[in-house]
């Protein structure tokens, strides 16, 4: 005990660590080996009991979101990159600012997974690439339209200090 009379207790600081501890004990008192599952991803080339649909992750189809400041360009291409399904807030009948929409973006991703759902498309990879408002939108609207999402990765090209920029405005 201590001084303000409470029983001392151990606490972990990280709980998922010692969760990983007790299900890597289980598992050795059950006889099943590690190589039949881990919790860590499997490295590039490296084979992995894991699917999705039947499918390992390499063979997923991808989705393209392009999220620009004035539209949101949704593409799904399957895993050798052929085009699939092809829309945007544009041609979703959103016209000028309201193509720059988080609305327009979600509209945009419920059509795309409408349209991939129908050629047989159950679950995608995201790339994303951009800073628009319709970044987060697009992936919600892919998730209502019906899709699985197994994994969401961030392309957007970031310079190292490139151009130069223009001069200061005086006034």
């Amino acid at each position: 005990m201590d001084w303000w009379g409470h029983s001392e207790l151990q606490r972990a600081l990280c709980y998922s660590a010692v969760r990983l501890q007790e299900t890597t004990a289980s598992t050795a008192n059950s006889g099943q080996t590690s190589k039949e599952f881990s919790h860590f991803p499997p490295l590039p080339g490296q084979d992995s009991p894991l699917r999705w649909g039947g499918k390992k992750f390499e063979e997923l189809p991808i989705v393209h979101i392009k999220a620009t400041y004035n539209n949101t360009h949704i593409q799904v291409t399957d895993n050798v990159g052929q085009s699939m399904v092809r829309t945007s807030c544009g041609t979703e009948g959103f016209k000028n600012t309201k193509k720059s929409t988080p609305i327009a973006a979600q509209t945009a991703g419920i059509s795309a997974a409408a349209k991939a759902t129908a050629k047989g498309v159950t679950c995608v990879r995201i790339l994303v690439k951009g800073v628009g408002p319709g970044r987060l939108a697009a992936i919600k609207g892919l998730t209502m339209g019906g899709l699985e999402v197994v994994s969401v990765t961030d392309n957007t090209p970031v310079p190292h200090n490139g151009c130069r920029p223009r001069k200061a405005r005086r006034i």
